[in-house]
């Protein structure tokens, strides 16, 4: 099995516009994620999916694999899907039941051990689709909307992910925040970017909603990893203290 990682990253952020261009203790926030990613064992190349050339300019200065793609896309995940045709040319081509890794453009601290996590699960076993939680301990987390919930089933398939609070917060309820990174089959890509978006996943913007409002399986790895996703401009100063302290 062959596993890719793809990098969607747009210019356009409602929330913060040039996000991926955002200095970082000295680096743009894509030259992290794709350094981080970069530095997982069990991957076969990695790969930057952008709407902008100033973005495939930058990947390119620091010496990264980058690809254009339409200014159109709703999801990162359809963004990585157009990107795979055009990593099909440059001689990376994979099988139906390769791996192809979507790590979130906005994880500069995704771990690199998380990535080899993904790939490894999706090699033994057969389910199209995978993700990770981690277990929330902090109230502030669960009520923040840009923190993302996920509850899953016995054989730990999720059920639903939401922006809200999810369950409901009753006696010793368990919180589990979704972390942005997913690992598809690309047969299953290929088929799930093909499908319209559906109402949940409009309603919640998360992406991932279109597969299970579909009816398909999405697995959830439970970590206890810690990334700091950046949202808002305000978010990079707590990166920064992240990397600094991470250092010392």
């Amino acid at each position: 099995m062959s596993a890719l990682v793809v990098i969607p990253a747009r210019y356009n952020s409602v929330r913060f516009p040039g996000k991926p261009l955002a200095i970082i203790a000295g680096k743009s926030m894509i030259r992290h994620v794709y350094e981080r990613a970069k530095a997982a064992s069990h991957i076969k190349e990695v790969f930057v999916a952008t709407d902008d050339y100033r973005i495939y300019s930058a990947v390119e200065e620091f010496g990264g694999i980058a690809c254009m793609t339409s200014d159109k896309h709703l999801s990162g995940t359809d963004r990585v899907a157009e990107a795979l045709e055009k990593i099909d040319t440059l001689g990376y081509s994979l099988r139906e039941e390769d791996v192809v890794i979507n790590v979130q453009g906005d994880e500069p601290l995704i771990d690199p051990k998380l990535i080899d996590e993904l790939a490894l699960l999706m090699s033994q076993a057969t389910m199209p689709m995978a993700t990770f939680a981690k277990p929330i301990y902090k109230k502030m987390e669960i009520e923040n909307p840009n923190v993302v919930k996920v509850v899953f089933d016995m054989q730990k398939d999720a059920l639903y992910f939401s922006r809200s609070p999810i369950p409901f917060q009753r006696g010793d309820a368990r919180y589990y925040k979704h972390i942005g990174i997913y690992g598809y089959r690309k047969g299953f890509l290929k088929k799930l970017t093909s499908l319209p978006q559906t109402p949940l996943e409009q309603s919640e913007q998360l992406e991932q909603l279109r597969a299970i409002e579909n009816g398909y399986k999405i697995r959830i790895a439970i970590t206890e990893s810690e990334t700091l996703g950046v949202d808002v401009p305000e978010d990079i100063e707590r990166v920064e203290k992240w990397i600094k302290n991470s250092s010392l």
